[in-house]
């Protein structure tokens, strides 16, 4: 079983949205063989993700990063999408930390990191704005040698 886990910015432009969806189906949907997705559901690029995984029939692996992870959703529609996709889930990992903060954060990525194969970025390719933001997990795979696959709209800048 191949398994592609998921970093990316949690507010995603509206014109970089259908390339960011049709890259992301693109990858999952056209992969052969069984397929395990690996996702902390955050708002964003990690709900995109775990939604078009299940569409394309991947099993779905939620990553949680602390106990009371649901508090950080601001949007109610964020917090019930987190709610059905985890619902989905084949598996779900929690993370060692009672609050969300950026050390959870860090942690929950580089567990995604370190267990798959691929980790597909949705990255603007700027610095994280914290600790265990979308550019600190990239540089952590790839210094560990996880293959990175980086999706962005060229040209588009995140707010």
């Amino acid at each position: 079983m191949k398994r592609i886990g998921v970093t990316g910015h949690r507010n995603i432009p509206p014109e970089a949205m259908s390339h960011v969806r049709a890259a992301i189906r693109t990858l999952l949907c056209g992969h052969s063989g069984s397929l395990e997705a690996l996702s902390s559901l955050a708002a964003g690029a990690d709900q995109i993700f775990a939604g078009i995984a299940l569409e394309c029939g991947a099993e779905l692996t939620v990553v949680i990063p602390s106990g009371d992870y649901e508090e950080d959703f601001d949007q109610p529609d964020e917090l019930a999408r987190f709610r059905d996709l985890r619902s989905l889930a084949s598996q779900e990992i929690r993370m060692a930390f009672d609050h969300s903060t950026d050390e959870a954060y860090y942690a929950a990525g580089a567990y995604i990191a370190d267990n798959c194969d691929r980790l597909l970025a949705v990255w603007d390719g700027l610095p994280a704005r914290g600790l265990g933001g979308t550019g600190d997990i990239v540089r952590y795979a790839r210094r560990t040698g996880t293959p990175v696959t980086v999706i962005w709209q060229p040209g588009v800048r995140r707010a």
